[in-house]
């Protein structure tokens, strides 16, 4: 069975926002401090047992200065 469209767009989203809290150095709780998202939430997304909404991946694309958003490329 495919996997569904949503779950790569997940799953993709989680890989990028992984290498970028790597890239910066920073914990979860230092990203979550310089974005203002929950620690809990970035966690969850981290897991891919969450969805972001659009302005919590804004806010952690700024912190992070990287696009997070795969678009069609998944």
């Amino acid at each position: 069975m495919e996997e569904h469209h949503g779950a790569r767009v997940a799953q993709a989203l989680a890989v990028r926002l992984r290498a970028a809290i790597g890239t910066k150095g920073w914990s979860v709780a230092e990203l979550s401090r310089r974005s203002g998202v929950a620690r809990y939430t970035i966690a969850k997304a981290l897991a891919g047992e969450a969805w972001p909404d659009l302005l919590t991946i804004a806010s952690l694309e700024k912190a992070l200065e990287v696009d997070l958003w795969p678009g069609r490329e998944v």
